[in-house]
């Protein structure tokens, strides 16, 4: 799509990717608490998450708290600074058996035609810094709370996914008819956000097997919902 087929009344083009998924192969943030703490501590944590998981599973817990009980289990009275230190190695390590080559390419000339360009994540900010600054582009994404120099184990706000999506976009670059809307994502994570867009991509950058057709019914009730 060129500048000239966008709508008239769009100044200005905003561009935002899902991260976990969309740009790269898989998700970033169970691979990178096994990286940061290694298998044994890694194993050990991560056993405390059976239970929550089958409550999750039968509806007992949404997504959002079992995210929480993960978050509290690996990240409380963690260092900051250590948990940075992780993510640029983490970054450094994985970058090309992560990162899908076809959406580098795709944010890169978005990039390069002088957009807006933002990364849109539930991952935490902390752990995807990094990577948005290696694409030269900028990041929203879950925040995690810190006091005096260490992790809580608590979220700051709310996980960012489906609605809380959008919102988090309007709180940084205010309303977003003001923009022409590009977006990318490929999960029920990223609905709203993708009905929120102009110029929507379900599972772009996905082999042909993977994309299927997007959920466009469940997307225009979105948009139909006061």
């Amino acid at each position: 799509m060129t500048m000239d087929s966008f709508p008239q009344h769009a100044d200005k083009v905003l561009s935002v990717f899902d991260f976990d998924g969309t740009l790269t192969i898989h998700d970033s943030f169970i691979p990178f608490l096994r990286f940061s703490f290694g298998r044994r501590v890694f194993s050990r944590k991560i056993a405390r998450l059976v239970l929550p998981t089958l409550r999750c599973m039968r509806k007992k817990l949404t997504r959002d708290e079992l995210k929480e009980v993960l978050i509290k289990t690996f990240l409380t009275d963690i260092d900051e600074q250590w948990v940075r230190e992780k993510a640029l190695a983490f970054c450094a390590a994985n970058w090309t058996r992560l990162m899908r080559p076809a959406g580098l390419l795709a944010v890169a000339a978005e990039v390069n035609s002088a957009m807006e360009v933002t990364i849109c994540s539930a991952s935490p900010e902390m752990v995807l810094q990094p990577f948005a600054d290696r694409l030269g582009i900028k990041l929203i994404g879950t925040q995690l709370e810190v006091v005096n120099g260490k992790l809580t184990g608590r979220i700051t706000g709310h996980n960012c996914r489906c609605g809380q999506k959008v919102k988090r976009l309007e709180a940084v670059y205010g309303p977003l008819s003001g923009y022409h809307l590009r977006a990318w994502g490929d999960t029920r994570g990223d609905f709203e956000l993708l009905a929120a867009a102009q110029d929507p991509h379900w599972r772009h950058f996905h082999t042909g097997w993977k994309k299927r057709r997007m959920p466009i019914e469940k997307l225009r009730m979105i948009q139909l919902d006061p």
